[in-house]
């Protein structure tokens, strides 16, 4: 977490990252290209995207990549030293905390205002959504009908004992799922959900993409994921044995959570981070591999924007937006009821 690396993506064509450095330190000063940007998604899924960027602006892409919690805990302790103009991470809850400690800055732009809806920005524009991601339920077809599946609460029940892969309580997707849950349910029920899934004893797996791959084998029949590790799977493999059903259909409906950015409240090329966040918001809402959401089979926040074939095919939602401003303040109370609950 202490080192700082920083992939440059140019505005040349092809991505020389070996010999751009992937070590050398952030600069200090403002510079007229380039843009320095803390993100919390690998770089891998963003590189057909900054690359564009930097074709069509000439504003060169300085990456640093970590875990949300990790870079949130880099901003508190570089303070007004931070190299960081964009705070980029995968979780509504970790920007609004950023937001409320005075980590980023509010931006006027109606560019961004036009191109995300209310419910998926800040109220006071210091974080805005560029993807969304819905946390799900997904299963082996071969073991399971989906008339069997209903909601998260229902994973609780003893049928599945022994069935459920899960991720760990460590990680933000489980943290702010149980935080949608809190919102929602409250703490009692929500509680009894979640020692309702310790007890059916699951597999915890650190990785959507291993527990797909866990389903998949048949050692597992039933698992929360976000919707777009099947999509890039099918994207590899249109024959790839797991399906998605989106859960909570008949009452508040499936959780959702974004991929979004702030500027930093210190940062030193502030326009070039407010042009990242409206190209991302427009021009980067393509659903091809360079758009920010298409790249991954996220879901656009642009209204206008289409979402990917493949995820197309997984059919129509109700998403449970309500919650989602919940997941900062409620994060908190969320691990603590995973530790009580004995979720590991």
């Amino acid at each position: 977490m202490n080192r700082r690396r920083f992939l440059i993506y140019p505005m040349v064509g092809a991505l020389a990252l070996a010999s751009l450095g992937l070590s050398q330190p952030a600069t200090t000063a403002a510079q007229s290209n380039v843009v320095n940007v803390y993100s919390a998604r690998h770089y891998g899924a963003l590189e057909k995207v900054f690359a564009e960027f930097s074709r069509e602006t000439g504003i060169q892409v300085r990456l640093s990549n970590a875990s949300s919690q990790a870079l949130l805990e880099r901003l508190r302790a570089e303070g007004k030293q931070t190299p960081a103009d964009v705070f980029f991470v995968i979780d509504a809850g970790t920007l609004q905390i950023a937001a409320e400690e005075g980590l980023l800055q509010p931006i006027e732009s109606n560019v961004l205002k036009t191109a995300i809806p209310a419910e998926l920005r800040d109220p006071k524009n210091r974080w805005f959504g560029l993807s969304q991601r819905l946390r799900t339920i997904v299963y082996n077809p071969n073991k399971v009908k989906p008339s069997e599946l209903s909601t998260y609460e229902a994973l609780a029940d003893r049928k599945w004992r022994g069935r459920l892969c899960m991720r760990p309580a460590t990680h933000i997707y489980t943290i702010s799922l149980v935080a949608s849950m809190i919102a929602n349910l409250g703490e009692q029920k929500t509680e009894q959900v979640v020692r309702g899934w310790v007890a059916n004893r699951p597999t915890f797996i650190d990785s959507d993409s291993r527990i797909l791959e866990t389903i998949a084998a048949g050692k597992c029949d039933v698992a929360i994921t976000n919707h777009y590790y099947v999509g890039n799977a099918l994207r590899k493999d249109p024959n790839f044995p797991v399906k998605v059903f989106w859960a909570n259909q008949n009452d508040r409906g499936v959780q959702v959570n974004i991929s979004g950015a702030g500027v930093t409240a210190n940062a030193l090329n502030r326009e070039n981070a407010i042009k990242l966040l409206e190209w991302l918001a427009t021009r980067g809402q393509d659903p091809g591999e360079a758009g920010l959401a298409g790249g991954n089979n996220e879901f656009p926040v642009n209204p206008s924007a289409q979402p990917t074939e493949i995820i197309k095919g997984f059919g129509p939602f109700k998403a449970d937006l309500a919650s989602l401003p919940q997941y900062g303040p409620l994060q908190a109370q969320a691990i603590k009821l995973l530790e009580r609950a004995g979720y590991k």
